[in-house]
């Protein structure tokens, strides 16, 4: 976090008054702008929510995608594919969110409004939850203070893990009450200004709370008896503590698609060569899933293979042909190299070659593939805008999951079968298919057979486009059973991102005594403890996910 640029460019400006004859006062004025202790924060909040929304699908629909082997990438692939990460990823753009984040709070006390404070608390738990579920210890406390120029607000230390779920479970807490009043009862509020639930506080309220569930269940390893408490607490007082139950109450944004910055990551429209998006397809550990479950999302997030590979035992030596639509090879064309003959669907296996482009014979292989023999995202990721291309930051389908997991725990959260089936329902609805929800509740695998992993199965394929959740709840108990591949970097999947070179050399001391609480394993290696395969405190001890 590099807060000691704006002190440097504000003794830039100190020293430059020295030799000048102007007022500093009138020289510090923006004719363009609105003074910090004057703005109104219904101009700020657009902002904060756009952004934090925009770096939440990033992470969800890009590389921790890969990760949790939703998708794969047939070129540019490494960090996608085999978490070759390089110690580049940088939390600034999380920290420039908290900063607006903290002047939309500062202005909503000052004027009074407590749907404004509640809001700005909601958004500050998100943002503080994720950078510390993505690298662990964090500037938390003496963060966004880089104005006031001391050493320390500079260079801020790093609060422990558990110090900041904590700090983020009473936040809510807080915002749980700010929030408790009719809309008519606050002031200022302008619908169109909030871009997930258009000025609605009761919403927000469930948001809330529903976030608290997440990071209740995500210290239930290590703190049990806290987690149990809160989840029952909320669970057990509706009226106290509602929570989203319904799609209708999901923290969503939809992508107004006008330009490259509001519309669909990686969508056609923009980029019109389409590149990025041609680069991105269905991983085999999610469509063999989907497979072996029936699943009608399938075809909702997924093209059919264009061109089908066909082997025929019956055809002369030497046959590669295409004919009626499909590619009919003898065997001696296709030899022990590994293919999938599926008529329909075919997803590219997790990191299992440094060239993923050359999968199932693809005949064009390189960074201009053009894979017909695999299945390319559904075309409506090619829009920059549509009903479906929504991040999503918390939905119906989580909380239900997240309470089924405490039924199963033992937890007063109701019965756990119940809310199962619920989320199950929610994600159906949530992508259009809701019709398909009887029967495949009845379908081998998805029929409740009352494990954890059936469970957090379902949260995986749920948390399609939104991933980190996913990652986050394998890191916690190692299901679904994911298994890196054989170009991956370690041959297990990472845990968290490496801190980034800048923080290390700039706010070293505080860098490194954050390093020291990290936990090396056998993965580590020659990464030493800054590592995205070092434990950090949410797993230390629990044994998981190895």
């Amino acid at each position: 976090m590099k807060t000691s640029y704006k002190k440097i460019i504000a003794l830039v400006f100190l020293f430059t008054g020295f030799f000048s004859c102007e007022d500093l006062t009138e020289v510090n004025k923006n004719p363009n702008g609105v003074q910090p202790d004057l703005v109104n924060p219904n101009l700020v909040l657009p902002t904060v929510l756009t952004e934090a929304a925009k770096i939440y699908v990033n992470l969800g629909y890009q590389d921790i995608a890969g990760v949790v082997q939703h998708t794969q990438k047939d070129a540019w692939s490494s960090g996608h594919n085999d978490y070759d990460w390089g110690g580049n990823q940088s939390w600034s753009a999380y920290y420039d969110v908290l900063r607006n984040n903290q002047l939309v709070y500062d202005r909503a006390v000052a004027l009074n409004l407590e749907y404004h404070q509640g809001v700005a608390l909601v958004m500050k738990s998100f943002m503080f939850g994720l950078i510390t579920d993505l690298w662990g210890d964090a500037p938390y406390t003496s963060a966004l203070k880089g104005e006031l120029g001391k050493t320390e607000d500079i260079l801020p230390s790093f609060d422990s893990q558990e110090a900041i779920y904590t700090g983020i479970l009473a936040d809510l807490e807080k915002a749980n009450t700010l929030l408790s009043k009719t809309k008519a009862e606050y002031s200022s509020i302008v619908d169109n200004v909030d871009v997930y639930y258009g000025g609605d506080p009761t919403k927000w309220r469930k948001f809330a709370n529903s976030l608290a569930l997440r990071y209740y269940m995500r210290i239930s390893s290590k703190k049990p008896d806290v987690a149990k408490a809160g989840i029952e607490k909320i669970a057990g007082n509706a009226s106290q503590y509602p929570i989203i139950t319904s799609n209708s109450d999901d923290a969503t944004m939809g992508f107004p698609g006008t330009s490259d910055a509001t519309s669909w990551p990686a969508n056609t429209v923009y980029d019109v060569s389409g590149s990025n998006y041609r680069r991105i397809k269905m991983a085999a550990t999610l469509v063999e899933s989907l497979q072996a479950k029936k699943d009608p999302r399938l075809a909702v997030w997924a093209n059919k293979v264009e061109i089908p590979l066909v082997v025929d035992a019956s055809l002369p030596a030497g046959t590669d042909k295409i004919e009626g639509g499909k590619r009919y090879l003898s065997p001696d064309k296709v030899g022990s190299t590994l293919i999938d003959t599926d008529p329909e669907y075919v997803g590219i296996p997790t990191s299992f070659s440094a060239l993923p482009s050359a999968y199932n014979l693809n005949p064009t292989p390189g960074q201009t593939s053009f894979n017909p023999h695999v299945s390319f995202l559904n075309d409506i990721y090619k829009a920059a805008t549509g009903s479906l291309l929504k991040a999503r930051l918390i939905s119906a389908a989580e909380v239900n999951f997240i309470l089924a997991e405490a039924a199963l725990k033992g937890w007063s959260a109701g019965d756990a079968k119940s809310r199962y089936e619920a989320g199950v329902k929610a994600s159906l609805s949530t992508w259009g298919v809701s019709g398909a929800a009887t029967t495949y509740l009845t379908n081998a695998g998805v029929a409740y057979d009352g494990t954890l992993k059936q469970v957090l199965e379902q949260k995986w394929i749920a948390s399609w486009t939104a991933a980190t959740e996913a990652w986050f709840d394998f890191r916690r108990t190692g299901f679904p059973a994911l298994k890196a591949g054989p170009a991956a970097k370690r041959q297990a999947l990472p845990l968290r991102f490496y801190y980034m070179q800048d923080e290390l050399n700039i706010n070293k001391a505080n860098a490194n005594a954050a390093l020291d609480k990290l936990e090396i394993t056998n993965f580590s290696q020659a990464d030493g403890k800054n590592s995205a395969w070092s434990k950090p405190w949410v797993v230390q001890g629990t044994g998981k996910p190895w």
